[in-house]
């Protein structure tokens, strides 16, 4: 189920919708092609986005340094790029979604 996520040039690209200010970091599901992701970080001084790539860094294991926001800064509606080999890990995590 390749839904919210392609392979392009060595990375992986996840579609993520994100919902700051929640009571703890959990995927929620999908919800239009993008993985729903609530975030316990406030959405100010980048503190939701490094939030979000310490929350993908642990749960697919791969180093923070190559976890990084591709496109939607300052957006609920983000890319995520991340290391070819989270690939593997993220569709075993997908398929518990």
């Amino acid at each position: 189920m390749n839904c919210c996520f392609s392979v392009k040039d060595n990375a992986v690209f996840l579609q993520v919708k994100a919902i700051p200010s929640s009571s703890r970091n959990e995927i929620k599901g999908l919800e239009n092609n993008r993985l729903k992701v609530r975030v316990a970080a406030v959405p100010e001084d980048n503190k939701a986005n490094d939030e979000l790539i310490n929350f993908f860094s642990k749960i697919l294991k791969c180093a923070k340094k190559d976890v990084s926001i591709y496109t939607g800064k300052k957006s609920r509606l983000k890319t995520i790029a991340l290391p070819l080999s989270a690939k593997e890990n993220l569709e075993e995590l997908i398929k518990c979604v």
